[in-house]
């Protein structure tokens, strides 16, 4: 858990089944489309978030804010799911996706936070020394928020789904890049 200037931020681990509805409720809104899942029913929700908990090199978490659900975080290892064959992988690379809840009230500085929470989490496990990212190379928003945190973009990559920036960022780099906000 972080506390930050905006309150207390956590982790649990996503169930497939109890938050299937509010999951489905952010990933089809239309602030959520580079999630690429707006057309997604229920049960697809339901069926994509049952394969990740089956899946030994990916995990998804709700992240509560002052412990009420209000983001997304999927960790996944890039040499097994979501990269495989499209770079080089390093030890101690993991790969994530975050996903902030829509709102009618939104927080000054929230979506930093959550990704600065998501970072943090990430780099707990001793183990991890980069964080890989493959956003949508349109999604400039979220562009800004990896470089404020640390990530460098390494090389535009194409998947099946999407042109995206395959992005870094090494422990020394997110510890730099937040120390220097604060």
């Amino acid at each position: 858990m972080s506390t930050t200037g905006i309150g207390a931020l956590a982790f649990r681990p996503l169930d497939p089944l109890a938050d299937a509805e509010l999951v489905h409720g952010w990933v089809t809104h239309p602030k959520a489309a580079y999630w690429l899942m707006q057309d997604h029913r229920l049960e697809d929700v339901e069926r994509d978030y049952m394969a990740i908990a089956a899946h030994p090199h990916h995990d998804a978490y709700i992240g509560l804010h002052d412990g009420e659900p209000a983001f997304l975080m999927e960790r996944y290892d890039p040499r097994e799911v979501e990269l495989v064959g499209l770079y080089e992988p390093l030890p101690g690379d993991v790969g994530m996706h975050f996903l902030v809840a829509p709102t009618d009230t939104p927080v000054h500085g929230f979506t930093r936070a959550v990704i600065t929470a998501v970072m943090a989490e990430l780099f707990r496990d001793p183990a991890v020394r980069r964080v890989v990212v493959e956003p949508d190379v349109r999604n400039t928003a979220v562009h800004a928020l990896n470089e404020a945190v640390g990530f460098v973009a390494v090389d535009k990559i194409t998947k099946p789904e999407k042109e995206a920036l395959l992005s870094v960022c090494t422990r020394e780099a997110f510890e730099a890049a937040v120390g220097a906000a604060r």
